[in-house]
């Protein structure tokens, strides 16, 4: 199946509006973004867990990155509250589940196959730092190397925003709204920019946080061994 895969193009989702689709598992549903790849797939999606619905086991060969955006995720490391941002490297495995039920947004096979970095940090109490050469815009690390940059960003109110991207980004709003390419981007809007694009955008009258990933798009690829 192939969705959004061309990422010379520019992608735009609001997710509020996708219908969900189930999942092989009972109580687990989806809203897909992005996808390269069938069951086994080079993914981007908003997964549903029903209340006491789980996931078999499975090892993560890709690599998976998340974001809790309601409830309570758990797994064999944890219980993991809305705000959680978690990168579970290739080769980890785990057995996820939701008691309380959740939704994440997630993103699976985009890791590089060395990649054994396993990072854990909850959103809520960490802080946001001021970007001294963006004014009106508050910024909040979540992870570096050699190939991406993913952080959080915090605009104020009717900030203008430019951002050159040589390699492409990408971006979900967890709050608030902003207006880029004459469209307005609501709470789980997903945008994806290509490698050479430029960032136009404005956030709204309350101001808007946006999760953002960038320098990644060159090295898109669909599952390999």
């Amino acid at each position: 199946m192939d969705l959004n895969a061309d990422f010379s193009k520019r992608a735009l989702v609001h997710t509020a509006q996708l219908d969900w689709q189930a999942s092989p598992m009972p109580g687990v549903d989806r809203r897909m973004l992005d996808r390269i790849g069938g069951e086994v797939a080079r993914a981007t999606s908003i997964v549903r867990y029903a209340p006491q619905s789980h996931f078999s086991e499975h090892t993560h060969a890709g690599g998976e990155e998340f974001i809790v955006l309601e409830g309570v995720f758990s797994d064999d490391h944890g219980d993991f509250p809305a705000g959680s941002y978690v990168r579970n490297p290739p080769t980890s495995a785990h057995t996820p589940r939701s008691e309380e039920g959740c939704t994440i947004f997630v993103k699976l096979w985009q890791f590089q196959p060395d990649d054994r970095t396993h990072v854990v940090i909850d959103m809520t109490k960490m802080e946001y730092l001021p970007d001294v050469t963006r004014p009106g815009i508050d910024v909040m690390p979540l992870f570096q190397d050699a190939f991406e940059t993913v952080r959080a960003e915090r605009w104020a109110a009717n900030t203008d925003v430019t951002l050159a991207l040589p390699e492409g980004g990408e971006f979900l709003v967890l709050d608030g709204d902003v207006t880029e390419g004459g469209d307005v981007l609501q709470r789980g809007s997903w945008l994806r920019l290509p490698v050479g694009s430029t960032l136009n955008a404005r956030a709204g009258r309350q101001g808007v946080t946006l999760w953002v990933k960038l320098r990644h798009i060159p090295h898109a690829k669909p599952p390999g061994p």
